[in-house]
């Protein structure tokens, strides 16, 4: 998985599967005016593209949270 931003487009990512190889391609599925999803061809999700990102993630409290819910291991990080 990678997260990303871009400051300049306003626009975080979140990638949940390998890079695409050459030729493949995602449909985008626009949710909402704030939030798309990247499907590939086989249904499954590609990423989730936040729109308006400062926004949603404004807090400066912000945290990405990690968590394996069979060990119960957490790990936050700030954005």
């Amino acid at each position: 998985m990678r997260v990303t931003y871009n400051p300049e487009l306003n626009i975080g990512y979140i990638q949940l599967r390998d890079a695409l190889k050459e030729g493949e391609h995602v449909d985008t599925i626009q949710i909402s005016d704030e939030m798309n999803i990247d499907m590939t061809p086989d249904g499954r999700i590609f990423g989730i593209e936040l729109l308006n990102a400062n926004e949603q993630l404004k807090s400066p409290e912000a945290m990405l949270v990690i968590e394996n819910q069979q060990s119960h291991q957490i790990r936050e990080l700030p954005l």
